[in-house]
């Protein structure tokens, strides 16, 4: 038998990323005939360099041999990846009949082959092969290779950040304030490009106006004092995080078009109205994260000022005309092989003109005194969402990882937008930066969305479900996974309630206005998606929540995704489904094992998933007293059919089973347990429970 399995102390030892210079054991079983087992390494970032470190004889079984090996991890923060490499006899029982006529040796009566990581594994486990894996930024992933995450000592993240609850806000379709006025709305920044509801339930446009064609630029007045209005909502959710979409002037209602850094939207109350919402934020333990866009600004800015509507010369104008510009630098122009002034764009958008990221004008004007970190800073922002942080070099982020960390003791906020697993990220030719303790405290969870949403579609099983979610928890340092923001929908993709109906993709905007979760199967999703919150609020990381999921609102693609929340329409439906989320956020927010806990999966069968948070000795994971329960066992039904589960109290191996056997059936989504008793209980499907200790 062939075995090393990187999850399991017994084979690696300790588990998951490490600080750099730790040192971990690597343990190999082999076969009795296996010989010259090494350990076959490459480490870096930027660059990597090949090493091997032959294995000691640890121990010899009758049917097996033990290999060992202690290594040191680099002194630089990086990637470590691994495999093995052995000989066999070429009549082994355990050589790979398939391998037989396209391996060859250097003996003759061997062959050399490699013991290599496989996916989807319950504790990560591997297989022979007959090449190495490859692991090159550039390369196919394939064969794949282990690998230690390798962090900066002395790593930490904002304690409220780890385990928070998190309430994300398209500020323009969430809520205008009391005092909103429709003629307000138009004098506030008109612009013949604009659409204005006077409606608050019209939805969202798709056709802009005939002059322009759709440029996102409708707009229904959502504003910041409509947010502080509708702060003790937010609260009830047990929100102690806002994350605002953009809320910097700009042509577009997305505004990821940047107009003015350093001055909040006139639509959106300007200046003045985010110091209120601070202020009103504070009183009720809120903390605020805003998004930052520093890749690309708008065309319509005062930076770039491609149509004059700023006072001054914009980068556009002055290389056009030789006027002077202070901008001028932080865009790159050229001549197009027809001789025209063009530039350089995010996605080659023309309203998206690129920034030179690592121009020292525009860092001094980002990072500087008065710059844009700064001055958010002193206004009582808490943290920076990064926006496309995988097109920011590695440098400028660790600029404003400083900066931010600077300006607020330590206690800023940096999240970046990574779509992808964020240990390994490969951009631009190289492996990224992003996991390593110097950039980001965190990033989004769109790997957890991914594979929660393919759960709960019934694309993947359990087992599959909790492998995938074990891999991210061993690549990422727990200081990072612990305040990784675990989301299901967001301004960027499909409402999590749209994608469990399983809609027919459509590149048409007007068939993706009409995508509507039928009658027929609401209430199954509707379930799934309370399943979708009970994994975002009992899992590692902070939950998420995106405005109106807890009233099940629908939308598919940009701009759908983004219609107004319906105050004065919401159902019964809706407001019972309110009262579950409600319900389900008071256990994390009362019960800080929740936030901060161990965790330990439980049971993962077909779609079954059960697993616990806990404390030991009264301590959470990072070694701080906990109030409230000591533990919570997380059990979901994800199937079509009920299912017989038992949970008790001991040892952990044997704390959730399922079960044939008929048992209670649980009226409610809490239950709290005293010590000394075992529950056997029935789930209907498509149902949660938490049991609290």
């Amino acid at each position: 038998m062939f075995l090393h399995a990187s999850r399991s102390l017994k084979y690696r030892n300790p588990f998951g990323a490490q600080p750099v210079d730790s040192r971990v054991n690597i343990i190999f079983d082999t076969p009795l005939d296996a010989q010259n087992v090494t350990l076959c390494y490459t480490y870096g970032l930027y660059g990597m360099t090949y090493h091997e470190e032959p294995m000691c004889l640890k121990d010899k079984k009758t049917d097996h041999k033990k290999f060992e090996v202690n290594i040191m991890l680099p002194h630089e923060p990086g990637l470590l990846f691994y495999w093995f490499r052995f000989r066999l006899p070429r009549g082994s029982e355990y050589f790979p009949r398939e391998f037989y006529d396209v391996t060859s040796g250097d003996y003759e009566d061997y062959t050399v082959l490699y013991y290599v990581a496989e996916s989807d594994t319950k504790e990560g486990t591997g297989k022979i092969f007959n090449v190495p894996p490859k692991v090159g930024a550039d390369e196919d992933k394939y064969p794949y290779a282990w690998q230690i995450t390798t962090y900066e000592k002395g790593f930490v993240t904002p304690d409220k950040m780890k385990g928070s609850m998190i309430y994300q806000i398209f500020p323009d379709r969430f809520a205008r304030d009391k005092k909103f006025k429709f003629t307000e709305l138009i004098s506030a920044s008109p612009r013949e490009e604009r659409v204005y509801h006077e409606d608050w339930y019209d939805d969202v446009d798709i056709y802009g106006k005939p002059s322009t064609g759709y440029l996102a630029c409708d707009f229904f007045g959502g504003s910041l004092r409509g947010i502080v209005e509708r702060l003790d909502y937010i609260k009830s959710l047990g929100i102690d995080i806002i994350y605002l979409n953009p809320i910097f002037e700009a042509r577009s209602s997305h505004r990821y078009d940047t107009a003015d850094y350093l001055k909040v939207d006139p639509i959106l109350g300007g200046n003045e109205a985010f110091d209120e919402l601070q202020k009103a934020c504070k009183k009720k333990g809120i903390s605020i994260i805003i998004d930052g866009v520093f890749s690309h600004t708008g065309a319509d800015s005062r930076y770039f000022n491609k149509f004059d509507r700023y006072d001054g010369t914009g980068a556009y104008r002055s290389y056009l005309t030789g006027e002077e510009s202070k901008y001028r630098s932080w865009y790159n122009f050229y001549h197009d092989e027809n001789g025209q002034v063009t530039y350089d764009s995010w996605w080659g958008f023309p309203d998206l003109p690129n920034v030179d990221e690592n121009n020292l004008s525009y860092r001094q004007f980002i990072f500087g005194k008065d710059g844009v970190v700064d001055t958010w800073t002193r206004r009582g922002a808490s943290g920076i969402r990064l926006d496309v942080s995988d097109e920011l070099p590695d440098g400028f982020i660790r600029q404003m990882r400083d900066t931010l960390k600077a300006d607020t003791n330590g206690e800023g906020i940096l999240v970046g937008e990574v779509w992808e697993d964020a240990s390994n990220k490969c951009s631009y030719g190289s492996y990224r930066d992003f996991m390593l303790g110097r950039t980001h405290d965190s990033v989004m969870g769109y790997t957890f969305r991914k594979e929660v949403l393919d759960f709960l579609c019934g694309y993947i099983s359990a087992e599959v479900l909790d492998s995938r979610l074990e891999g991210y928890r061993e690549r990422y340092p727990a200081q990072a996974y612990y305040s990784i923001m675990n989301l299901v929908s967001s301004h960027d993709v499909p409402r999590a309630l749209t994608m469990l109906s399983k809609p027919q993709d459509f590149d048409n905007r007007e068939q993706q206005q009409k995508i509507k979760v039928p009658e027929e199967i609401f209430d199954q999703c509707s379930n799934l998606s309370t399943l979708a919150y009970a994994l975002q609020v009992g899992y590692i990381g902070a939950c998420c929540l995106y405005y109106g999921d807890e009233i099940l609102m629908e939308g598919y693609k940009d701009p759908f995704n983004r219609r107004t929340y319906p105050w004065d329409m919401v159902t019964k439906r809706q407001q019972d489904h309110l009262e579950t989320i409600q319900k389900l956020a008071s256990v994390r927010v009362n019960n800080q094992v929740m936030r901060t806990g161990y965790y330990q999966t439980l049971l993962a069968c077909d779609g079954s998933f059960a697993f616990e948070r806990a404390l030991k000795d009264g301590k959470d994971y990072f070694g701080k007293d906990a109030t409230g329960s000591k533990r919570v066992v997380v059990v979901i039904n994800r199937s079509s059919e009920r299912k017989h589960y038992k949970v008790e109290v001991g040892a952990c191996a044997k704390c959730t089973e399922l079960k044939t056997a008929t048992g209670n059936v649980l009226s409610d989504v809490i239950v709290y347990a005293a010590e000394d008793q075992a529950y056997k209980f029935t789930l209907e499907p498509n149902s949660p429970v938490f049991i609290v200790y």
